[in-house]
């Protein structure tokens, strides 16, 4: 076949080659620990097999709150304010974050009492996350839960 674009289904792959064919038109990015998770548009590099999203949209100058924080933390504690309980995938499914990204970062500020995990997968907003978002709380402050 001269135009391997022509029949999408048709394999590509050497005989005996136990890659997965890929179709010509698709990129395949092998750059190990940055890629595009292809779905909400935001960038992900790792940190020590840690994946770390950022909108590409977002201002790279922006800064947190404290060091141990990320910009979209922010925006995860005033969507999950909004929410009496939260988990995870309803971020991705709003479109802030994927969900994995948000299981992490949730996380994190449940060390510091931003918020608390009620289960494995859902969070409340603590009073100390309350009060972050009212702005009556520096998260510099804060010691993170051993």
């Amino acid at each position: 076949m001269d135009d391997p674009t022509s029949d999408p289904d048709s394999d590509t792959s050497d005989e005996g080659d136990a890659e997965t064919p890929v179709h010509p038109a698709v990129e395949v990015d092998t750059e190990v620990g940055a890629g595009d998770d292809g779905e909400t548009g935001t960038v992900i590099d790792t940190v020590a097999g840690t994946p770390v999203y950022t909108d590409p949209e977002a201002d790279p100058e922006e800064e947190t709150d404290a060091d141990w924080m990320e910009p979209v933390d922010r925006r995860l504690l005033e969507f999950m304010h909004s929410e009496d309980v939260f988990e995870p995938t309803e971020i991705e499914e709003e479109g802030i974050c994927p969900a994995k990204y948000a299981a992490y970062r949730c996380r994190e500020m449940s060390k510091y009492g931003l918020l608390n995990r009620l289960m494995p997968g859902v969070y409340e907003v603590t009073d100390a996350g309350e009060r972050y978002l009212a702005d009556d709380l520096d998260p510099s402050e804060l010691e993170p839960d051993e």
